[in-house]
């Protein structure tokens, strides 16, 4: 379907990415994954020719349209492109925006392109909402209809930029269940995602981007289970958990408390667990471990399975003898107990572990 030769992209003489060479076949998913600033929005860009690449070529059903005289506006509407912040026309009802570009580019009559749209907006879930304006959705909502608007154009390969990036985190869900309901209709997808929950679960292939260019491709199993090059592994690693060094007695709490907000809100965890996490915390580090340690040097890692919200709490440091968190303040042994699903201790060759799992 879609063929990518040798694709350059440079701003002056920053290089965004250069030599990428892909192939995009019928019915594939592929979600594009990476660190920030290595080029993937761009290349989805200059895949639809939005941001025309540096030098390359790029091949839609055998016809280059990065030839001199190609026919791009023709080819590109092989291509919809769903954007981090919704584009949608503000000053038109949401049935409006869906009979646009069907009437005004493939000609199509306002009834037909009326039906068509009507028919799309209920599949996403907001028929009843076709004449409301954008600014009178959420944006869940908004993002569902531009969607919707995209399919209109009955395009072959839809190109996803970060859809949920601009979406409250309650938000993000209904606009990946949709994009999910696409996967098993066989529609061709790339997505540009920091969602690796459901780039595992919906991809049929996942690229990693970084060094500028695509730095490993492989199945969801193989890059999430056994990445095969190094900055894959590390951002895998990174992505699923969270490390906080504690080397003083008066360390920052404040600090390690607003890491573990970020990481739990990264993987949409609830609130509650949270404030279940950052009282374990509280009462292993500065009830329990710090007063019977005679030096702080705790590494704190915060893990969380790749499927579904278990959560496991590790606290290792060493030791002349073996800790125990039974012998130390009984309020706080009772607060951890009482909120964890499972704590054990080891200690081996003057490390301790402690393993506190939710």
């Amino acid at each position: 379907m879609i063929e990518i030769r040798e694709l350059t992209k440079a701003y002056g003489d920053l290089v965004v990415f250069e030599d990428i060479n892909l192939s995009i076949t019928d019915g594939e998913v592929i979600s594009v994954i990476g660190p920030s600033g290595t080029g993937k929005s761009t290349l989805l860009r200059c895949i639809n020719l939005l941001d025309p690449p540096t030098s390359g070529e790029i091949y839609i059903d055998g016809k280059n349209i990065t030839a001199p005289h190609a026919d791009v506006p023709a080819l590109r509407q092989k291509m919809g492109m769903v954007f981090q912040n919704f584009n949608l026309f503000n000053h038109l009802m949401i049935i409006e925006n869906m009979m646009l570009a069907p009437v005004k580019l493939k000609g199509v009559s306002r009834q037909q392109a009326y039906d068509k749209g009507m028919a799309l907006l209920d599949m996403v879930g907001v028929a009843d909402k076709a004449l409301e304006f954008p600014s009178e959705l959420s944006g869940g909502q908004q993002q569902r209809v531009a969607i919707a608007r995209t399919l209109a154009m009955e395009p072959e390969i839809v190109l996803f930029d970060e859809p949920t990036s601009a979406l409250d985190p309650t938000r993000v869900s209904e606009v990946l269940s949709v994009i999910r309901r696409l996967a098993k209709d066989g529609l061709t997808m790339m997505v540009v995602t920091h969602e690796m929950e459901f780039a595992r679960g919906v991809s049929t292939r996942v690229l990693y981007m970084d060094e500028k260019g695509i730095y490993e491709d492989g199945s969801p199993e193989q890059i999430f289970e056994n990445p095969a090059r190094e900055k894959t592994r590390d951002f895998i690693q990174r992505v699923t958990s969270f490390e906080y060094h504690i080397t003083s007695h008066s360390f920052d709490l404040y600090e390690m408390n607003g890491g573990i907000e970020q990481f739990v809100m990264k993987n949409y965890l609830s609130p509650q667990t949270v404030n279940q996490i950052q009282l374990i915390c509280e009462e292993m580090l500065v009830n329990l471990l710090l007063p019977v340690l005679p030096s702080a040097d705790i590494l704190f890692t915060l893990k969380k399975e790749e499927r579904g919200e278990r959560l496991t709490l590790l606290f290792a440091f060493s030791s002349e003898a073996a800790v125990s968190i039974d012998s130390g303040d009984s309020l706080a042994v009772d607060i951890v107990s009482n909120i964890a699903s499972k704590v054990s201790e080891e200690y081996t060759d003057g490390k301790n572990l402690i393993t506190v799992e939710l």
